[in-house]
């Protein structure tokens, strides 16, 4: 995984090269490595472990959306946080992530999980951590993602102004500590998730609220709604 081997979009090339090169990559690039060479499963596959980034190019990036891990299930995880491939059912926390949209915004629910639509639109669905082993929450947690992500943010918090980050539960929020609220909009919820969503996720009006922003500072609004089938 050096520089040289990643499909990076370019202008994401440009702010993360440096970061290929640190001790934390190489040590991570070994131990996934070492990972396949012992059989584990490892999701999503290689080409699609930057797919947040490629779909989203930097200059481009309105709003960002924070998530924790992949899914770790068979033909889940594409790239993007809480979307799922045409054809995988669609995950509870995204279930819940389309009613909050059908009340705040009207959308109309579709019968799929996938997300694509929103990230071409500027939407950065960018997980915390970029894999994960199948049926094993978590297991690349602590291995070097969560410094390449940080600087992902860090970059979108000092070289970007005016964009609106979605902090979604605890692991979001501590995540997004560092974005400085005076320049960008900072809103922030319970996680979608079937535990914590009736705390506040719901009702919210975060969707909404990120549209205005973005019209009053002359950008274009995200058109929420999805293909109805994908």
């Amino acid at each position: 995984m050096s520089v040289r081997a990643v499909q990076l979009e370019e202008s994401w090339l440009e702010v993360l090269a440096e970061e290929f090169d640190r001790d934390y990559m190489r040590q991570l690039r070994g131990y996934l490595r070492e990972r396949k060479a012992q059989g584990a499963q490892i999701f999503p596959p290689g080409p699609q472990w930057f797919a947040a980034l490629n779909s989203t190019p930097f200059k481009r990036v309105k709003i960002v959306v924070l998530g924790q891990d992949p899914y770790h299930g068979p033909g889940q995880a594409h790239g993007l946080c809480f979307s799922v491939l045409p054809g995988v059912a669609v995950p509870p926390s995204l279930q819940n992530i389309y009613k909050e949209l059908h009340a705040d915004v009207g959308m109309t629910i579709p019968g799929h999980g996938y997300l694509q639509a929103w990230a071409e639109q500027g939407v950065l669905l960018l997980n915390n951590v970029l894999t994960v082993e199948q049926g094993q929450a978590g297991a690349h947690q602590g291995r070097g993602w969560e410094q390449f992500t940080d600087a992902a943010v860090a970059a979108l918090n000092s070289q970007r102004e005016g964009l609106v980050f979605l902090l979604w539960g605890s692991h979001a929020q501590k995540k997004g500590a560092v974005i400085d609220a005076s320049r960008h909009l900072v809103l922030k919820a319970p996680h979608p998730s079937p535990l914590s969503a009736y705390r506040g996720f719901f009702g919210c009006g975060h969707f909404s609220a990120a549209n205005r922003y973005l019209e009053s500072r002359g950008e274009s609004a995200i058109d929420w709604q999805l293909p109805l089938e994908a």
